[in-house]
């Protein structure tokens, strides 16, 4: 691989890529001009042979997955971000709907036996829904299951819980965290970016506030994810310097699991008449992703999102993390045009799903301690029963 790279070097004319090659070569970390120059002037070929080289000496060929569930609370949101395609205001609450906290425990009790490893809650900003109420949940699926990792609330739905209990952040993600809630999912990130949040999501809490809740958790000794939705009005400078923001906190903190580039869709929302990206924009994105968060052990694709073909195709681009089984149990992407329209995969389609493409499929927990490696095991007919 280092010896593609050294062809980039001599056969690039662009003295400035150049040197941005080196550099990866050479682990350094590049600057936020560079990432610019990555994004305006680098080829797909270009910023994927780095992307890859990068992941390849971080990861070799292991590509991690966990076997998760979705619980989305409800779709009823307090906000009106115009690329939502998924939440109702509460003014028209009839359309959409509200799981009852036994609605969810029988979620969770779906799974009795099943090898899942993590629940993902995330949903709307219900005002119904308070700091309370979803402390009682995460106690009553402790309760049921105390093996179960609770990954949840994005920082905008945190934002709000705190801010109507009249608690501090600090102060609300101590009672979270005593809870049991152990790390937190990267939604709700959209746009760092001042100029471009008010014209897509003027209304929830911004840049500084995210990035704040987020600090508070790593500096409870809980981690996070981190996403950034790319692809409608933003420009190329907003996509630096949202992720400049994420690798300064991540110098500090060192708290973030992974970033999600998340790909904005078009349909049956506010922002309808701006065209989605191309799959090779998509590629270039988690390419130069993972070229310039160099302090970020992972990258995800989220493979409802981007479809299983693209996946496939974005873990030669970065990625080594298509996210998990899911079970068909997420709306978000679905209501929004997505690739795929029901998504779950068994454990054994995402095993051969990775090892199409010539990677190793390892099982992960919520940390990405590896749990099972699936690169050199045969998925017997015996084997599929429990794999799903």
């Amino acid at each position: 691989m280092s010896e593609t790279i050294e062809i980039l070097i001599q056969t690039t004319p662009d003295m400035e890529l150049q040197t941005i090659a080196q550099k990866v070569m050479d682990q350094k970390r590049i600057t936020d001009e560079e990432c610019l120059a990555l994004f305006e002037r680098g080829s797909l070929a270009f910023v994927g042979a780095l992307a890859n080289f990068t992941r390849e000496r971080m990861h070799g060929d292991k590509t991690y997955f966990n076997r998760n569930f979705h619980i989305e609370p409800t779709n009823v949101c307090v906000f009106s971000c115009k690329f939502c395609s998924y939440s109702r205001l509460y003014a028209h609450k009839e359309e959409g709907w509200e799981l009852s906290i036994d609605q969810m425990l029988d979620i969770v009790k779906g799974y009795d036996g099943k090898p899942v490893t993590e629940v993902h809650i995330v949903g709307g900003v219900h005002p119904k829904m308070n700091l309370a109420y979803f402390v009682e949940l995460i106690q009553k699926i402790h309760a049921h299951r105390p093996g179960l990792h609770v990954k949840a609330f994005t920082a905008v739905e945190l934002d709000y819980m705190f801010r109507k209990a009249k608690l501090s952040s600090e102060e609300g993600m101590k009672v979270l965290k005593d809870a049991g809630l152990q790390s937190l999912p990267g939604g709700g990130a959209e746009i760092f970016h001042p100029e471009i949040r008010e014209q897509i999501a003027a209304d929830k809490v911004n840049g500084d506030g995210w990035l704040q809740i987020h600090e508070i958790a790593h500096n409870m000794g809980m981690h996070s994810n981190a996403t950034m939705l790319y692809g409608h009005i933003e420009k190329f400078e907003h996509r630096v310097d949202h992720m400049s923001r994420l690798r300064t906190l991540q110098d500090k903190t060192k708290g973030f699991n992974t970033f999600i580039p998340l790909k904005f869709r078009n349909s049956n929302n506010d922002m309808s008449h701006v065209p989605e990206s191309t799959i090779t924009e998509d590629m270039r994105m988690y390419a130069i992703a993972r070229i310039y968060l160099d302090n970020f052990p992972h990258l995800k694709a989220y493979w409802p999102m981007l479809g299983r073909q693209n996946a496939q195709l974005s873990l030669a681009f970065g990625v080594n993390d298509i996210d998990g089984t899911i079970d068909d149990s997420t709306k978000i992407y679905s209501m929004a045009g997505s690739e795929e329209q029901t998504p779950t995969m068994s454990t054994a389609e995402l095993v051969t799903l990775i090892k199409q493409v010539k990677r190793k499929p390892i099982e992960r927990d919520t940390l990405y301690q590896e749990i099972n490696d699936y690169s050199h095991k045969s998925l017997l007919a015996e084997d599929l029963a429990g794999l799903n």
